[in-house]
């Protein structure tokens, strides 16, 4: 059917121009590819491919194929694990707390990476040896029997697959609003078939339910169906947001989200191949074609903090002063010699601040934006996972595919992310304005496919049915990573919950060898022994807190825990007692409640977070009321 349709496209562009063609009806309601053609993507395709034709040549990104093992063992390296091979192999103790924490597929994903270099390396007939990650594991167990739980973790170290009540729901029969991930309330019943569980590990709800449901399971690429909407279930400890944690916590979370991703494929039978860019000469100034990380240091110069490219600010900007109404927004392109004409004048004038911006049409702002995205010298997606991003729709249901997006925008460098993030958020705006500018979401996601996918791609040779299989399932990971956007910048619980079981464990192996050190030194050992007492402890009652907020009027105070005391009634008590400028311009979110040390580095609350709650996850936290930074 695809193939008919750009055929009937072909034919069409031959006698038709792409900015006459009659609309054809592109009602709100089209959720799902049987109900819209690929027509937009193909246009769009064609578009891109006249566009390059008027560009200078560009440097290609060459991606290196990996040699045997290589690959796994660049893996291990980006999951933290590198002291389990080569020279450092012979004392993987660093590892050892971190391999505790690994639910059972975890653990499985990262002993078949192991032993398949530890096979290479004999192969190369390399002097170090590498250990059998199930002697590790056996450690780790034996270790776990002899030591009694430090209640901290409410995730089991081992796996949650009897916690966890039920299937993964099918893409059908699921009911939500368009917009909002509906939060369920604290007291609601147990998760339905709509809920997305972020409390138990993606890999292990997989392996549930490939062993509880007997009947086939439907295929998650469903053109033909709706796309679902999945809820987010409320957590009264909190939910954690990309940027709410302190930056080595967030090192953990990447390291265990690859591990996580890589057991769900492994588990679902998706084979899972990063790529590395081989380091190539790029541009070191301009805007078009220069890598993120150069771009953002040059605007940092301009703009101190900016995390978001500051043409890619201002493109979007210029589009949505032109009105988002416009009908045909993002589909319709620019001439391409104005163009043309237009980047060369930006290249010169754009950071002099002598660019005039009322020269830029909307099409061309739109055209603009996109070009800039495709010109990066590596994809927004980055190399390393742009395959990863590409394979998720080979994953069987559209709610696994939902868990692994989620877990590739976690992996993503940050420049990426925060850029891709001010990208979909920029496209929701679009699409809200769909009764207007005939731009639904799967419009829009059809159209910005090709351009976030396709880009580094087109220059390579493929089959015509392997194009028409792509394009359809790289649409519908656009669609997914519009819709979904809000969920997929959620750090799941179970890995926050690794992260604290992490930081336990290190804590108590610290407080260990401390305690021998001195031992040693000869000092009182008692003296030492004594169980450590926090500011909280000494000046505050059982089920009281006290919160720190060094830059209001009120610098501290003591706040009786309740059942029902969130996050932003201490805010709202602090706030009080400024004046009503101060108090406005500080509930603007320019201020949060912290939760800093014990099992956690630093963690910004959610205004919904119950305290109490989170007291008995943490009680050794300090509680402290800052600015959120840039």
């Amino acid at each position: 059917a695809l193939k008919k349709k750009k055929e009937r496209y072909t034919m069409n562009q031959e006698t038709t121009r792409v900015t006459e063609r009659p609309p054809f009806d592109r009602s709100s309601s089209q959720d799902s590819l049987d109900e819209l053609s690929m027509e937009d993507y193909w246009i769009e395709l064609e578009n891109i491919k006249k566009s390059s034709e008027n560009r200078q040549d560009q440097e290609v990104v060459v991606v290196k194929e990996p040699d045997e093992g290589e690959l796994e063992e660049e893996w291990l390296k980006e999951a933290g694990l590198s002291n389990l091979f080569g020279e450092a192999a012979g004392d993987p103790q660093e590892s050892m707390v971190f391999l505790s924490t690994l639910t059972r597929t975890q653990a499985a994903a990262v002993q078949k990476r192991v032993e398949t270099v530890s096979q290479t390396l004999r192969k190369k007939n390399k002097q170090y040896q590498v250990p059998d990650v199930r002697d590790i594991f056996a450690q780790q167990r034996e270790s776990k029997e002899k030591e009694a739980p430090d209640g901290t973790e409410s995730q089991s170290v081992r796996t949650d697959e009897n916690k966890y009540p039920g299937k993964d729901g099918q893409a059908s029969n699921l009911i939500v609003g368009e917009k909002e991930l509906i939060p369920v309330g604290p007291e609601e019943a147990p998760a339905s078939e709509t809920d997305i569980n972020l409390e138990v590990s993606f890999a292990e709800q997989a392996v549930n339910q490939k062993e509880n449901s007997k009947e086939k399971t439907q295929r998650g690429k469903g053109d033909d169906a709706p796309l679902p909407s999945f809820r987010l279930p409320k957590d009264k400890t909190g939910t954690t947001r990309i940027g709410d944690l302190a930056p080595q916590d967030m090192k953990k979370v990447c390291h265990l989200a690859l591990i996580e991703l890589t057991a769900l494929y492994d588990v679902l039978g998706v084979e899972l191949k990063q790529q590395k860019a081989v380091k190539i000469k790029t541009k070191d100034s301009g805007l078009f074609c220069v890598p993120l990380t150069v771009l953002l240091e040059q605007d940092q110069k301009k703009v101190p903090g900016t995390r978001i490219p500051l043409i890619f600010q201002k493109l979007i900007s210029r589009i949505e002063e032109g009105g988002l109404e416009t009908e045909g927004l993002l589909r319709i392109p620019g001439a391409a010699m104005r163009i043309k004409n237009l980047c060369q004048e930006l290249e010169a004038k754009f950071y002099e601040g002598t660019f005039n911006w009322e020269s830029v049409k909307q099409h061309d702002a739109a055209s603009l934006l996109k070009l800039f995205i495709r010109e990066l010298p590596q994809p927004l997606l980055s190399v390393e996972y742009l395959k990863a991003f590409q394979a998720v729709q080979n994953l069987p249901t559209k709610k696994q595919q939902l868990q692994a997006l989620n877990l590739l925008v976690i992996l993503l460098p940050d420049a990426n992310r925060d850029t891709l993030k001010a990208l979909l958020e920029f496209l929701q705006r679009v699409v809200d304005n769909r009764e207007k500018n005939k731009m639904t979401i799967m419009n829009v996601a059809m159209v910005m496919a090709p351009n976030l996918f396709m880009s580094h791609t087109l220059g390579l040779k493929s089959s015509e049915q392997r194009e028409f299989a792509m394009a359809a399932g790289i649409a519908n990971i656009m669609h997914l990573l519009i819709r979904y956007q809000k969920l997929l910048w959620t750090i799941p619980k179970f890995i926050v919950n690794q992260v604290r079981k992490q930081n336990t464990e290190n804590h108590r192996k610290d407080k260990k060898a401390m305690k021998k050190l001195l031992k040693k030194m000869a000092y009182d050992r008692e003296k030492y022994e004594k169980p450590d007492k926090s500011v909280n402890d000494a000046d505050v009652p059982q089920g009281v807190i006290r919160v720190q907020a060094p830059h209001l009027s009120k610098v501290s105070m003591a706040i009786q825990l309740t059942e029902e005391l969130k996050a932003s009634d201490v805010l709202a008590r602090f706030l009080s007692q400024e004046s009503s400028g101060v108090a406005q311009t500080l509930k603007n979110g320019e201020v949060s409640l912290y939760e800093i040390g014990g099992n956690i580095g630093e963690r910004c609350l959610d205004d919904d977070t119950y305290m109490k709650d989170l007291y008995q996850l943490n009680p050794n936290a300090e509680w402290v009321i800052k600015s959120k930074p840039s």
